[in-house]
């Protein structure tokens, strides 16, 4: 008999945050009111609101991976849509909301390539079809100290190794993003090297937490928060998880990530969030919920070291960062 032990994700579904309570404009006010970032955020409510009346996504499975609503209540889809690192579009939190509307993400393709045995140009509505969708309730830890909890809907990267066949010479995976000026003015002040590039290792890759997103709270990915697909890998620091992605392409050496070829002595490859290791210029011990006045204890791969901790078994984590 197969006996399935429960995990920390392992909560009723019924305990995630009902949609009518976290769309709620009055309700996100209320809290944005209680820190300084939320009240910013509040500012340009309406912005994200009148651009991504975004339709919903069909066939999304409730998933067990959730968090403990009583412990990390979940983010308002305003609080996630108007305050976000992307580059593209500015350098300003509330650059994404105020500028991404210009995007067009169809068509779209994501270009599968490297050391695989089935590479192709995959069309985005095919990925979407072609995979079962499902809610996952992550944490998200930004390297700047601030932090969401969010509904994402996607389906597990393993997913897209398992189609692509990489040969036994992989050993990494690396994402490009997109780089189109006419659409994204971030481009050309923002004052890092374009397209962005990030990577993972293959057994990062292949972990079951590592999640191909393509929506939001049951709906389509907004183009603030990395339409029509991009990653996300929960117990590392945001910048890991690439946005707007065009290709992805598997290699035998590790890829040179747009922030670790920027500024080397602040960013590594492995970008694990590790509360003991400060950023050069901050503490990573804390971390301030956006919605929230005071801060909390930033938890070691923020929170998810039963899942992923053996990773790294052996790695000397300050000098791997």
């Amino acid at each position: 008999m197969l006996i399935r032990s429960k995990k920390p994700w392992d909560l009723p579904f019924s305990e995630v945050t009902p949609e009518p309570a976290y769309r709620s404009r009055r309700e996100f006010i209320k809290v944005a009111a209680a820190g300084t970032v939320g009240a910013i955020a509040a500012s340009v409510v309406g912005r994200a609101d009148a651009a991504q009346d975004l339709p919903p996504l069909a066939n999304v499975a409730k998933s067990s991976y959730v968090v403990d609503p009583k412990v990390d209540p979940i983010n308002s889809y305003q609080q996630i849509t108007n305050w976000n690192n992307y580059y593209e579009f500015g350098t300003n939190k509330t650059d994404p909301a105020a500028y991404a509307g210009r995007l067009k993400t169809r068509p779209w393709t994501v270009k599968v390539d490297g050391l695989v045995g089935k590479p192709g140009d995959w069309a985005i509505d095919d990925i979407i079809k072609g995979n079962q969708l499902e809610e996952r309730v992550y944490r998200h830890r930004c390297v700047e100290g601030w932090s969401y909890v969010i509904p994402w809907v996607g389906f597990p990267f393993k997913a897209i190794i398992d189609k692509a066949q990489p040969t036994s010479q992989a050993k990494f995976v690396e994402f490009t993003t997109l780089m189109r000026g006419s659409e994204m003015p971030g481009l050309q002040y923002a004052g890092i090297p374009f397209p962005y590039v990030e990577g993972l290792r293959m057994d990062e890759a292949m972990n079951p937490l590592t999640l191909v997103v393509v929506g939001l709270y049951g709906r389509m990915l907004p183009n603030q928060n990395g339409a029509p697909i991009r990653i996300h890998v929960p117990w590392k620091y945001g910048f890991k998880s690439g946005k707007s992605i065009v290709r992805i392409r598997f290699t035998d050496s590790q890829p040179r990530n747009t922030w670790a070829v920027q500024t080397p002595n602040e960013y590594g490859f492995y970008a694990n969030v590790n509360p003991t290791v400060d950023h050069p210029r901050w503490s990573q011990a804390t971390e301030r919920r956006i919605g929230e006045l005071l801060k909390r204890k930033t938890l070691m791969f923020n929170g998810y070291g039963e899942q992923v901790a053996s990773l790294y078994a052996g790695m000397d984590l300050r000098k791997y960062y």
